[in-house]
């Protein structure tokens, strides 16, 4: 029979493999009624992205859970796209352009957005190859893009039936407004750093008087903009000034002091400065109280003409310069440290500036109310379940959504504007180009992403995939894009086709490097996830991601834990050759060949192994699955059953070799089909050797639990024998015996069943411990001899001839000699005061530990030196 080449290395079949498994349409979800569906959709990496551990996680995740239900007997489909990111692919293009000595503006609409092609062709394809790299088992025969054709038509599906249903309007609000991007963006878009910054105690005199009242500031340039003053109406310091006037400084406008709740009156002076056109909350109070507006920032953050030597300044020249004067007149009552929070762009990192702006909103209060009552009905779960909070929280808090960008790479909006009268007409198409014009702004990219579990599927056009397909069974996404996406999936599926648009959220940590320290290019902490493949192979990758991973927690990744796994691909290539080299191409099925005990032990533990794993899977504990499979299949089948049956293997008995290896092609089947969704490629491999094989692993059926392979008194008897194996290697290690020295093994029990039971495991004794005789229940003195003492035996090992007791003194003695000369050594450092002023505290530290470590070691010493010298 064929075998496994000598050494494991998957760079010689991985991408064979996967080109197999690709070409032969292994992938593709297929419509059978005669099955369940069980579907995901992707996550769409952006179109500008490179495959980090974030991604390689969630797909690794999303991977196991395809590749086990399809296993499994259901009709397995896994969409997967990419998202064209309009703000961060825009910004790519402009600096290309850039690059060529070239602007937006001059090759103008139509010749950016065939740039913008052009370098999405170009690079959009990088993701896609190093997913495949990763071993995902997506239908690529289905991958979407979010501005595909079809998707375009579901974005003006929902755009035209949300208008038409009042659901989305055009207003001047405040929006967040990158200076860098040109666009707005919205709340969940902009990133809060904290800050170190400064109050500016500022003087706003009365009118016609003297008086002034001091007002806190973190933003003096605003001030130009301010258009009253307000104080809370039940604050009883101030309520003579209600309706006074001041003097705005530096501009001299005569504004109101005005009463509004909005003030808290614990804060500051418990008066604030209005300046409706650049902060959300003085928006709403000047709406409240008529103020009007007043843009004293522009769209590049400078300050606008009119206001003198500060026009065209940036904001923050401006600030300056007008620190600078209100101190020449006066008005700068003081300043104060402060640290605060600073919005700044998602993409560019830019001071984002509230501005307000003619911008198209979606109204949430119905969309939102569609989102909590799916929850409250309990139609859709979080795992973990503690974001169930962070999903209610946001939606019970929710604001309009600013759903128009500044931008030209995106979904436009199909909005068109009467050249002369202003009419609005939302449609597909243009009534009659020569009298409207189209909006030039674009969709928010999650408008479009909101829409990506069904418009994936042939939606607004009710396909058979979509029959079939919807809703989705789980989302594997990151827990920090629940209100960006989570939720906005969540309504647009609720309010577009009544109901949610998956059952289950799982959601994944961060994942960061070996410190705790989120990764990023500027601590240089990266880890390219191909680079590791090229070095370990995808199996050993995805297997460390996945291992201790639970889910919404962050997890640390370290290469040691790849080296590791590694090593677990290596045990397993090892154990899978070493079967291999016993077998004939024609195996018995286990229900043909006379079991023994050790062979009925495996059989049962791998049941309950399937079980375990196929339970923890259901219920998402894929990090708990892996370790079982892990522990089962190093452990118990590669240390235990292996080495067990070596006897049998190399022994003349046909029958008992026949059974052995039965058993060992029927563990070893099932434990790769166990890990074919966590290690698919060596799992593909090591089965193509497997005689009596069908097609492909992954097509194979998932393993089952069976009454039938339930044996529990075997797995009892079996148990005790690794105890007392296990104790007997550790005691004889503790004296020193040689692995290869023969000793006596006396069992001691009371309980005749377990008498019986050990009378019938001395082969297998003999084949894991170097055993002279071996006796049950025969008398046998205690003294002076290792006795081991279990729950309801003893297990006792005479020492005669063991131990050279001279040989074992004189080995004692050199090794408390040595430990004397270690401790010795480190007390002399310590009394050294060079030493103790000058030496990190650390390494002092180190030496007080190892004072006490050598001080334990020289009494562990001569207490054994004592024993044997008694013996002797």
């Amino acid at each position: 029979m064929k075998n496994l080449e000598k050494n494991y290395n998957p760079k010689e079949f991985e991408d064979k493999i996967y080109k197999i498994w690709e070409n032969e349409g292994y992938f593709k979800g297929i419509i059978d009624k005669d099955k369940k569906p069980f579907t995901i959709v992707m996550p769409p990496p952006n179109v500008t992205g490179n495959l980090h551990l974030g991604h390689a996680l969630n797909n690794t995740i999303q991977d196991i859970l395809i590749r086990k239900n399809r296993m499994d007997g259901y009709s397995a489909l896994w969409v997967p796209g990419t998202d064209h990111a309009s703000i961060a692919t825009e910004a790519k293009v402009v600096n290309k352009l850039k690059e060529e000595g070239k602007s937006k503006e001059s090759l103008g609409r139509d010749g950016f957005l065939e740039a913008s092609w052009d370098w999405t062709r170009e690079y959009g394809g990088n993701i896609k190859n190093q997913l495949k790299k990763l071993g995902v088992s997506c239908d690529w025969s289905r991958e979407a893009f979010t501005l595909d054709d079809n998707l375009t038509e579901a974005v003006e599906e929902v755009f035209i039936k949300m208008y038409n249903d009042d659901l989305i309007y055009q207003g001047d609000r405040i929006v967040n407004w990158c200076p860098n991007c040109h666009t707005a963006i919205s709340d969940i878009e902009v990133v809060h750093e904290d800050e170190s910054g400064h109050f500016w105690n500022i003087r706003y005199k009365f009118k016609d008087s003297e008086d002034y009242i001091v007002i806190a500031t973190t933003r003096p340039e605003t001030l130009l903009g301010d258009l009253a003053v307000a104080v809370n109406p039940d604050d009883e310091r101030y309520t003579d000034i209600v309706g006074k006037t001041l003097i705005l400084p530096l501009v001299n406008r005569e504004i109101k002091v005005i009463a509004d709740s909005y003030v808290d009156m614990e804060f500051g002076t418990g008066i604030v400065k209005i300046t409706p056109s650049h902060d959300p909350n003085d928006f709403e109070v000047g709406a409240r109280h008529n103020l009007g507006q007043c843009i004293v920032i522009d769209e590049d953050a400078k300050i606008v003409e009119g206001y003198g030597k500060y026009s065209g300044l940036d904001r923050y020249e401006a600030r300056k310069l007008i620190i600078e004067d209100l101190e020449k007149i006066g008005q700068l009552d003081s300043v104060k440290d402060h640290e605060h929070a600073v919005g700044h762009c998602e993409r560019c990192h830019s001071t984002v500036e509230p501005l307000i702006s003619k911008q198209w909103f979606v109204k949430m209060d119905k969309l939102a109310k569609l989102a909590l009552d799916a929850y409250k009905k309990e139609e859709i779960r979080f795992i973990p379940k503690r974001f169930e909070k962070v999903y209610v929280n946001w939606l019970e808090n929710i604001r309009d959504w600013c759903i128009s960008r500044q931008l030209w790479w995106g979904h436009r909006l199909p909005v068109y504007y009467h050249n002369e009268t202003g009419e609005v007409v939302v449609a597909r198409e243009n009534p009659d180009p020569q009298k409207y014009t189209q909006d030039p702004d674009t969709l928010d990219t999650w408008f479009s992403s909101a829409l990506w579990p069904f418009s994936t599927l042939g939606w607004p056009n009710e396909t058979e995939d979509l029959k079939y397909f919807f809703p989705t069974n789980v989302l594997v996404t990151g827990y920090d894009i629940i209100f960006f996406w989570v939720i906005r999936m969540v309504f647009s599926s609720l309010y577009n086709l009544g109901e949610v648009p998956f059952k289950d959220v799982y959601l994944t940590g961060l994942v960061k490097d070996s410190q705790g320290r989120k990764m990023s290019k500027s601590l240089g902490n990266g880890i390219d996830p191909i680079e590791v493949i090229d070095q370990y192979g995808a199996d050993a990758l995805r297997f460390a991601l996945i291992t201790g991973n639970t889910p919404g927690n962050d997890s640390r990744f370290y290469m040691e834990k790849v080296e590791a796994n590694r090593n677990f691909c290596n045990k397993l290539w090892n154990a899978s050759r070493f079967v291999f080299m016993n077998v004939e191409d024609n195996v018995k099925n286990i229900d043909e060949v006379e079991l023994q005990i050790e062979d009925k032990w495996i059989i049962s533990s791998l049941n309950n192994v399937i079980d375990e794993v196929s339970t923890n899977l259901n219920k998402y504990e894929i990090g708990i699955a892996a370790e079982k499979i892990y522990d089962f299949t190093w452990n118990v089948f590669c240390d235990w059953y292996i080495e067990l049956v070596k006897p049998r293997l190399y022994g003349d008995n046909a029958k008992l070799k026949d059974s052995a290896i039965s058993v060992l092609i029927y563990t070893l089947t099932n434990v790769i089909k166990l890990l074919h969704p966590f290690m698919p490629y060596i799992t593909e491999e090591i089965y193509s050797y497997l005689p009596n094989k069908n097609d492909m692993l992954i097509n194979e059926t998932w393993p089952k639990y069976s009454e039938s392979n339930s044996f529990k008194k075997e797995e009892e008897i079996i148990d005790k024998l690794v105890e007392s194996v296990i104790s007997i290697r550790n005691s004889r290690q503790e004296m020193n015996i040689a692995p290869k020295k023969q000793s006596d093994v006396y069992i001691l029990t009371s309980d005749k069943s377990l008498e019986d039971d050990f009378k019938q495991l001395e082969s297998l004794f003999r084949s894991s411990v170097s055993i002279n005789e071996y006796k049950v229940n025969e008398d046998i003195s205690e003294e002076n001899n290792i006795v081991i003492v279990k729950d309801s035996y003893k297990i006792i090992i005479p020492l005669n001839d063991l131990i050279d007791y001279s040989k074992e003194l004189e080995r004692l003695e050199k090794e408390l000699n040595s430990a004397k000369s270690e401790l010795k050594r480190a007390e002399s450092k310590l009394k050294n005061e060079g030493f103790l002023k000058g030496a990190p505290e650390n390494l002092v530290e180190k030496e007080k530990e190892k004072v006490e470590k050598y001080s334990h070691l020289i009494d562990d010493i001569n207490n054994s030196i004592c024993s044997i010298k008694e013996k002797m």
